[in-house]
């Protein structure tokens, strides 16, 4: 099947003053010189790789579709490894499908989701973390997390995985050279120095562990909820922190029936901001499904801000609530402070610690935003963001077979302190850790798992 050539459409489709049909394998050169005219009539068979060539794409009976220009990369010196031709047209629907039928009417066959990214994993031009790299460049919602996508893509992930399970494998051998070599009685690496490669290897592996936490909120954002009863100002206050009027804003309470999701990136952090439907009892069935899709979200939530109504008293449905929401995921925003002086929160708050995470604000004149932005970033642990010298670790299938790596290597390090530890099972500890490591790079993933990750890829990666 990978040997077959396929294209597809790799830019959006939609108005614009380019788009790209790309044709990938063994006759993608031969499908292109059947579609595509040069100006200067040189087939691009006869072209070097890394070449342009203006020209048109033209219809079976050789009329003109469009003005085009053809990029040739020859194999393996392409994305793909395979020899490669991009056909760079005008950008816009009609013309974009129509140089794909063509391409398609000429042999090569539509290109599954990320199946260029896989057969550039297939064909040794990158492994799978960097495949999933690209995806995160995609997907990146600050400088941030494009950065730290881009480093994994130009295998930096990849360099350190490898020294790992390079280092595992030459001490794994040295141990079954005793176990092979039994009657020799020569012991091939000294108990010390393999308790000391062991434990450099479980601090290198704890320490990308541990920057999980800010990888992936780097990568994914902080889920942050709104939450509270109706007619709090809850969409007042994202439309603040987004300078946009993004949720409808009335008098009437319930106005908010479902949520509401928006990014924002704060200073390099990324917000993923979710505005709720008010927390009461209704029987409007619409409003009824909206309440119970913000209980859903609390649970989900990285951060929560529970918006309250300085002009009205704090009920024990607030107050139970918010002992439901561990303190250290909590900001209680007093909201309308414009209207009215502290009154009865002073009094609640010394007889509920839910409440002592508290920020007055406005979301009329603007009062707290700062303080507020200042408060999720010291939440979010972004200060170690800095910390993190290195990779950051951002994915959680690498956290999963790191995880299980680090555990192995542990067991391993346990044996090896019991003097009286089979080797073979001293042995079996360290080919489970390069195994799972080998995971992260797909050298020791199974065939289902990697297509399940390339399935999730657009077609035109």
């Amino acid at each position: 099947m990978h040997e077959d050539t396929v294209a597809a459409i790799i830019t959006r489709l939609g108005p614009s003053g380019v788009g790209i049909v790309r044709i990938s394998g063994a006759e993608a050169i031969i499908v292109a010189d059947r579609l595509f005219a040069a100006k200067n009539k040189q087939p691009l068979s006869g072209r070097p790789g890394y070449s342009i060539t203006y020209g048109y794409v033209k219809d079976r009976n050789g009329n003109r579709i469009d003005e085009a220009l053809a990029m040739l990369m020859r194999a393996p010196h392409s994305f793909t490894g395979e020899d490669v031709v991009e056909l760079q047209c005008h950008g816009g629907s009609v013309v974009l499908r129509t140089v794909l039928e063509r391409a398609l009417q000429e042999g090569a066959r539509m290109a599954e989701a990320g199946e260029f990214s896989r057969r550039a994993f297939l064909n040794g031009r990158i492994d799978l973390s960097q495949a999933e790299a690209i995806m995160d460049i995609i997907s990146a919602k600050t400088e941030l997390a494009l950065s730290t996508a881009a480093e994994n893509l130009a295998g930096d992930l990849k360099v350190t995985i490898c020294a790992w399970r390079e280092k595992i494998l030459e001490l794994t051998a040295l141990l079954e050279a005793e176990l092979d070599f039994p009657e020799e009685d020569i012991e091939f690496i000294d108990r010390a120095n393999l308790s000391a490669s062991l434990e450099e290897l479980i601090i290198q592996i704890q320490k990308m562990l541990d920057s999980y936490r800010s990888g992936r909120i780097i990568r994914e954002g902080i889920k942050t909820v709104l939450i509270g009863r109706p007619n709090v100002g809850k969409s007042s206050i994202l439309n603040m922190i987004l300078n946009s009027e993004r949720a409808i804003v009335t008098e009437i309470p319930g106005t908010t029936r479902d949520t509401i999701e928006e990014s924002y990136d704060l200073d390099g952090i990324p917000l993923v901001l979710i505005d709720t439907a008010g927390l009461r009892q209704t029987n409007d069935k619409a409003e009824q499904i909206g309440v119970e899709r913000t209980r859903a979200e609390i649970p989900k939530a990285d951060l929560v801000l529970y918006v309250l109504d300085i002009t009205e008293e704090i009920t024990s449905e607030d107050i139970e609530i918010m002992k439901q929401i561990p303190p250290e995921k909590l900001i209680v925003l007093i909201n309308k402070h414009d209207l009215r002086e502290e009154i009865a929160y002073a009094r609640e708050a010394s007889e509920a610690e839910t409440l002592k995470n508290r920020l007055y604000f406005s979301a009329k004149t603007g009062t707290g935003l700062a303080e507020l932005k200042e408060r999720i970033r010291e939440m979010s642990g972004s200060e170690r963001f800095a910390e993190n010298e290195g990779q950051l670790l951002t994915n959680v299938r690498h956290k999963e077979a790191m995880s299980r790596a680090l555990e192995a290597l542990k067991n391993a390090a346990g044996a090896n302190r019991r003097s009286g530890e089979a080797l073979e099972l001293l042995s079996i500890d360290m080919r489970q850790a390069w195994t799972a490591l080998g995971e992260i790079t797909g050298e020791t993933l199974e065939e289902e798992i990697i297509d399940q990750i390339f399935a999730r890829f657009c077609i035109g990666k």
